[in-house]
């Protein structure tokens, strides 16, 4: 390796590396808050089977699951203004970040309320609750530990998708190190830097997301006092409260 690549991979680490944090992550938790939000609202609108609303919101989950993010990308940034609809891009990549992931996101909502038993619903319902109480009170808590690891493989992947944000001049990490290999014409060394970069950012959230999930696994009485195990005397990890 020469030492003017050395110079410009050494050089150029913090100038892709900044707007990774200043725009990056940031599109990427914004992003992702408001898939959770849409991707619930869809779910809880599935599970409810209420008439009408259902069939839209399936319809929503069919298109967005079945087309590309680049052709969702380019419709809300390049196709709304024919409209008569002006985006910037950064607020036009939130939104079909969003949209898309939002569809997935439903899904993981809706498997994971429909694994807990019917008959916690019928229970929560004979002593009185309504079905927005019921959810709020007793299924999503339950449900959430149930979805976490799901949702949050989601989040990763939602942040190396950040990257087809440069296709609509979206100034973030991966459209910061296109210019400068323009600039230097040294693309693999960069792009490999910018991966890297990705992973790094990627390995984080994979330690949060195992953290996490250790903070979320709890333990019954009788497995505090046999240490951590159940009556057959086996470990057992109980997840959710």
């Amino acid at each position: 390796m020469s030492e003017r690549l050395i110079g410009i991979l050494i050089s150029s680490f913090s100038k892709i590396l900044i707007p990774g944090i200043r725009v990056t992550i940031p599109l990427t938790i914004i992003s992702f808050a408001f898939s959770l939000i849409l991707g619930l609202l869809l779910a809880l609108v599935q599970v409810a089977n209420i008439r009408g609303l259902k069939q839209l919101s399936q319809i929503y989950i069919w298109v967005f699951r079945g087309t590309p993010l680049l052709v969702q990308l380019f419709i809300i940034f390049f196709g709304l203004p024919s409209l008569g609809i002006m985006l910037d891009a950064f607020p036009a990549a939130v939104i079909a970040f969003g949209m898309n992931l939002g569809a997935y996101n439903a899904e993981v909502f809706r498997s994971a309320i429909l694994a807990i038993p019917q008959g916690q619903t019928e229970a929560a319902y004979l002593i009185g609750l309504s079905y927005p109480q019921t959810m709020r009170r007793i299924i999503l808590p339950q449900s959430f530990p149930i979805a976490f690891p799901s949702l949050f493989n989601n989040l990763i992947s939602l942040l190396k998708d950040t990257s087809l944000a440069s296709s609509i001049t979206v100034v973030e990490l991966f459209t910061t190190t296109q210019q400068i290999a323009a600039r230097t014409y040294e693309p693999f060394a960069l792009y490999c830097e910018a991966a890297l970069i990705y992973l790094a950012f990627s390995t984080v959230l994979t330690w949060l997301q195992s953290w996490l999930e250790k903070k979320m696994v709890w333990k019954t009485p009788d497995e505090e006092l046999s240490g951590g195990k159940g009556a057959s005397g086996k470990a057992r990890p109980i997840v959710g409260k």
